[in-house]
């Protein structure tokens, strides 16, 4: 049975709960099984990074650079049968709650046996560039 958009906001508000905890947890691993398993992140001034193995030592490598808590804040959802849009607003922060990037982000979910995943998901900076 298909979700409602209503329903698809309130999983995916879910799952980005799960992905909050999880950074905050310091649980790579847990991150990148929120992603389905073709999953793509897409960040800035990198290659495409594809599966659960490229995705987990993505979140690690940004976590080891002293990110210790993401916030995400939804925007607008979406639906299109088994797939949803969202768009929304990030937060990372570094040690003792200090703002170190924020920005937007995009995600296309798929909904794979009930649930929503997290398939291509892109983001960039708000903060401008230091001056060369």
């Amino acid at each position: 049975m298909q979700a409602t958009a209503t329903e698809a906001t309130a999983e995916i508000r879910r799952v980005n709960d799960q992905f909050e905890a999880s950074f905050a947890r310091g649980d790579a691993a847990a991150l990148a099984s929120l992603y389905t398993p073709g999953g793509v992140l897409l960040p800035t001034d990198m290659a495409a990074i594809q599966g659960a193995a490229g995705i987990q030592a993505f979140w690690q490598g940004a976590m080891e650079m002293g990110i210790k808590q993401v916030k995400l804040q939804t925007q607008d959802v979406e639906q299109l049968a088994d797939t949803a849009i969202e768009l929304g607003h990030y937060t990372l922060y570094g040690p003792d709650s200090q703002t170190v990037d924020h920005g937007k982000y995009l995600v296309v979910w798929k909904e794979q046996h009930g649930q929503w995943r997290l398939h291509q998901d892109i983001w960039n900076s708000s903060v401008a560039a230091p001056a060369a």
